[in-house]
């Protein structure tokens, strides 16, 4: 009998548990590992599949023997450990090229990347989609994976030719693919991000156009014409743009208020710009990359038309929370870099309380930016976390005063928001930091935010 071959799994997060999985089921022998000694929850994850447990152990002691590497995004593929595995023999992947691997050859991707607005346009696309396989009645299905919080690995076994899967793509993910393909790929935007990870803007820009690297003529490049990074890109597909400042000989625009898709001489009217079910300038930037990804594969336009206007967002991004005492509470916790909260800023329609920081994993970003975009609106900031430091100079280098210090205690942060929202105003969560090292991860800082919101009671009204 052939001797099983040796997957080593770097980073026991969700790719990592999903990653172990399917390696199990492929017929690996399955070796775990994470700086942590102990996880929360991963033994009962795993329940169900056999592997060798080596939390805690140095990677570079594990690679004896090993055939297959799976790295967890967060760890950089220039590691020493990584490095020394590769000049083994060892072949290191991401988890997204291992999903890929093993879903079947007729799934199509259809991919979103970006430094921003990712999130949001991978979730309209996927529905976009899913309501198309529902008008076709024909058997096809839609998965939505990837960065977007389920892993491609976790379904991967289960896809079938004419399949699709919509997968939210990260810098962190892409930077290990090999033959990972984009059937149609949509780049939103790039802006500093990860610059601590990449150690330079020109890396983090390569890993972000490695999504376009295995395209062939037969494929679809989505990208954004208001973004010269993004026209950068070079690709050997059929290129759609998008742009909502201005026409575009092929691709999604607005022109009086309507979104037009043009292919070649023929036009597409879409919906009115107006009766977008999401809000704010940067979402039309997102429903327009949504738009050529789905009418470029084909789909049915009344499909999209339904979902562009019932689509309401995704958690976590700008999503409203409460009403309390006349203020509103947003919950944007997966605002993580500067760029994203100014996005969010700009969606606010009254004086707004700002909650910075809440988290402790320094990106080296340049706050300076948020607080050139406040343009009125922001009556206030409250910031905690090791980036404290680095916005409190950004507020004094803008001239903005009206900023508090608070501890690391989540609460006090929310209740200091709150005694300094007036009747009227907004509360934003919109950190512009990462969550590690205060929190599992955005997610979970959203889901505090929005228990401890609700938890608070109404002030009593004076008779």
């Amino acid at each position: 009998m052939e001797e099983k071959k040796t997957a080593l799994i770097v980073g026991m997060a969700k790719s990592g548990i999903s990653s172990a999985k399917l390696l199990y089921h492929a017929g690996y022998r399955v070796i775990i590992n994470d700086l942590k000694h102990e996880i929360d929850g991963l033994y009962d994850a795993l329940s169900g599949i056999e592997y060798e447990d080596r939390l805690g152990v140095p990677p570079e002691a594990l690679l004896e023997g090993v055939d297959l590497m799976v790295l967890s995004p967060v760890i950089p593929i220039f590691r020493p450990f990584v490095r020394t595995a590769m000049s083994m023999g060892i072949e290191v992947i991401g988890e997204i090229e291992l999903g890929y691997r093993y879903c079947d050859r007729g799934t199509r991707f259809v991919c979103i990347g970006g430094t921003n607005g990712k999130t949001t346009t991978t979730a309209l696309t996927g529905e976009i989609f899913k309501a198309d396989c529902e008008m076709r009645d024909n058997g096809t299905r839609t998965f939505v994976l990837g960065n977007i919080g389920i892993p491609i690995t976790e379904h991967a076994l289960e896809t079938r030719a004419g399949d699709t899967v919509v997968a939210e793509t990260a810098s962190l993910q892409l930077e290990s693919i090999v033959d990972f393909r984009a059937n149609a790929a949509g780049l939103l935007n790039i802006t500093e991000d990860h610059i601590n990870r990449f150690g330079s803007m020109e890396a983090y820009i390569a890993a972000k156009m490695r999504m376009f690297e295995n395209q062939t003529e037969d494929d679809i490049a989505v990208l954004n014409a208001d973004d010269p990074i993004v026209m950068s890109a070079k690709t050997r597909a059929k290129v759609l743009l998008f742009s909502r400042l201005h026409e575009v000989a092929n691709g999604a625009f607005v022109r009086d208020g309507m979104i037009i898709y043009r292919r070649g001489c023929i036009e597409v009217p879409v919906i009115p710009a107006d009766e977008l079910g999401i809000p704010g300038g940067h979402n039309l930037e997102n429903a327009l990359c949504a738009v050529c990804l789905s009418l470029g594969m084909g789909v049915h336009v009344e499909a999209l038309r339904k979902v562009l206007r019932e689509f309401k967002g995704v958690e976590h991004r700008i999503e409203f929370t409460r009403v309390l005492d006349g203020v509103t509470y947003y919950n944007d916790s997966k605002g993580t870099n500067p760029e994203s909260t100014i996005k969010a800023i700009e969606a606010m329609k009254q004086p707004t309380v700002l909650l910075l920081g809440a988290g402790n994993y320094d990106k080296k970003s340049d706050y300076r930016p948020v607080f050139r975009a406040f343009n009125g609106k922001v009556r206030a900031v409250v910031v905690n976390g090791s980036n404290t430091e680095a916005i409190m100079q950004a507020a004094v280098d803008e001239g903005f005063t009206e900023i508090v210090a608070v501890g690391e205690d989540f609460g006090e942060m929310i209740s200091t928001a709150r005694s300094l929202a007036h009747e009227g105003d907004a509360v934003l969560l919109s950190p512009a930091c990462a969550s590690w090292g205060m929190f599992r991860d955005y997610e979970q800082r959203g889901e505090l935010f929005k228990q401890i919101v609700n938890s608070f009671e109404e002030t009593p009204k004076e008779e």
